[in-house]
């Protein structure tokens, strides 16, 4: 990893002059966005960022690698890695301890088992591939078998409305695997201690807009930096980047913390592309401010904090557990607000002073926090051989979680309640397996059928199927069966025929019709 080493002051002659002043506080405008019309369906959100693109490209890779390793094609259509795609989604809210377990006779579970067989889903796990490895053998990208797939999500990323205030920060990718050599990082204070190093932008809501894979010294390798950003450190080289796909710049405050955080970041993020930064800073980044001594501040108590400003830059170092420095040009000391603190001899807690970058760095810091949390919820299982398949993996969460926080987004502005991520995610992953595809019979299940009230029709209510699979015209044939069930249309009718592909009792008969109404949108 490139060492962060300290940032010079400024040569003799040109020293800075500090003075005990606060800086003007910078106004933002409300980040506002235009309602939609209705809430669209949970695999509409997502196939806004992960598009039909990217899976005609995922088929189209994984039979020509598969050609190049056997002399042909496994023949995967883009229908059949959708049935993938929803096996993995469906994996990592059901989690079992062996990937053959969902398919074995004793832990059969059918949601998995009957999209597909066991040997096809291993064989398109093996096979699956995202560039053509002939075409990359002298480029400096070593990350070339994820790129392209990585590339087209960040484009769709870059497209999500965003708000003023954003944050930078790492993010993990666990791999335990070696295959990736020095490609994967260590680092001691994450939950995953090893694994792939990203870095991203995300607003507040945890909605990541921007994100860079770290690959050592040619990170940057398809960046265009001037020659005065190429002096920057790494962290000040990664914000900058991320910084240069914001929308409306000079209107914006990114946030970051002290890996990123130096007097010449903020100084070039607002030159170069008018944007404000708020940050914690190591000491020796700070620009020399002349602040007060940790020992002497900690003498004056708890809330005790020192101030200098200088070019438009304010330094604050406050004592709180422990002393805090940061650096800003968005906002400085006033208004001076408090917070409470626990006193071990009041044995209460207390007001303490706090200045007004503190609670703003704390309300906008922690998107990208967010999103790993997410992230983790429900999380792709990505132990493989191939060591690219943890990073195709957390894209795929990444893209659910975005488009569940876009759509949760959507459905606050229209005061609707939202599903959990959990049910948005089965979702998902039902449409993906049935959407514009004919209904699949997979083989009986070995246990007992449900139990028949006395009424002998069904007491159990059926689920209802998303509406992407309801209204895709594809399929949908009526079943008769022995039992009866309660029609999803008509309150009081009973039925004995079904929906093949919905599995729920629906009427037909000459006098009722609830099987063409059940499947007719308007």
């Amino acid at each position: 990893m490139e060492e962060l080493e300290e940032i010079p002051g400024p040569q003799k002659g040109t020293e800075r002059i500090w003075k005990k002043e606060d800086i003007e506080q910078f106004q933002v405008p409300d980040s506002r966005f235009e309602p939609q019309d209705e809430v669209k369906t949970p695999f509409q959100y997502f196939k806004t960022i992960f598009t039909d693109q990217m899976i005609e490209h995922i088929t189209h890779h994984t039979n020509l690698y598969s050609a190049q390793e056997l002399g042909d094609p496994i023949k995967t259509s883009c229908e059949e890695i959708e049935d993938f795609l929803a096996i993995l989604l469906f994996m990592g809210v059901f989690h079992f301890p062996a990937i053959e377990d969902y398919w074995h006779g004793a832990s059969r579970f059918n949601l998995i088992a009957d999209i597909m067989l066991r040997n096809r889903f291993q064989q398109l796990r093996r096979f699956i591939h995202f560039s053509d490895n002939q075409q990359f053998n002298d480029s400096p990208d070593r990350f070339f078998k994820i790129r392209p797939l990585f590339e087209m999500l960040r484009k769709q990323c870059l497209k999500i409305p965003s708000t003023y205030k954003q944050s930078v920060d790492e993010v993990m990718v666990a791999c335990k695997g070696t295959r990736a050599g020095n490609l994967r990082q260590y680092i001691a204070n994450m939950p995953d201690k090893w694994g792939f190093k990203l870095f991203c932008r995300a607003s507040s809501s945890g909605i990541i807009h921007d994100m860079m894979l770290y690959q050592g010294a040619s990170t940057f390798f398809n960046v265009a930096l001037s020659e005065q950003e190429q002096k920057l450190l790494l962290g000040a080289k990664v914000v900058t980047t991320l910084c240069k796909t914001i929308e409306l710049p000079r209107l914006s405050i990114v946030f970051c913390d002290d890996y990123f955080t130096s007097f010449n970041l903020i100084q070039n993020l607002h030159s170069g592309l008018g944007i404000k930064c708020i940050g914690t800073v190591r000491q020796n980044r700070n620009g020399r401010a002349p602040l007060m001594t940790d020992k002497e501040l900690m003498k004056k108590g708890r809330g005790a904090f020192d101030y200098r400003s200088s070019e438009g830059v304010v330094a604050i170092k406050w004592f709180d557990n422990k002393c805090v420095n940061l650096l800003s040009n968005a906002c400085g000391v006033e208004p001076v607000s408090t917070v409470k603190r626990w006193s071990q001899e009041a044995k209460a807690k207390i007001p303490i002073p706090c200045p007004s970058l503190i609670p703003a760095y704390n309300e906008h810091m922690g998107g990208i926090d967010l999103s790993d949390m997410l992230v983790h919820l429900y999380k792709t299982p990505a132990k493989a051989r191939r060591w690219y398949f943890p990073l195709f993996g957390y894209m795929l969460d990444l893209s659910v979680s975005n488009s569940w926080l876009v759509y949760k987004r959507d459905c606050g502005l229209l005061n609707k309640k939202p599903m959990p991520l959990k049910r948005f995610r089965l979702e998902v992953a039902h449409s993906l397996k049935q959407v514009n595809k004919p209904a699949k019979v997979g083989r009986p299940p070995s246990s007992s059928p449900p139990p028949m009230s006395q009424n002998k029709y069904y007491t159990q209510t059926a689920q209802q199927p998303p509406p992407d699979v309801r209204y895709d015209n594809c399929g949908h044939w009526p079943l008769h069966s022995e039992m009866r069930g309660r029609c999803k249309v008509c309150p009081k009718g009973v039925s004995r025929w079904k929906c093949g592909k919905c599995m729920v009792f629906l009427c037909l008969n000459a006098s009722q019709q609830c099987f063409v109404v059940y499947h007719r949108k308007w």
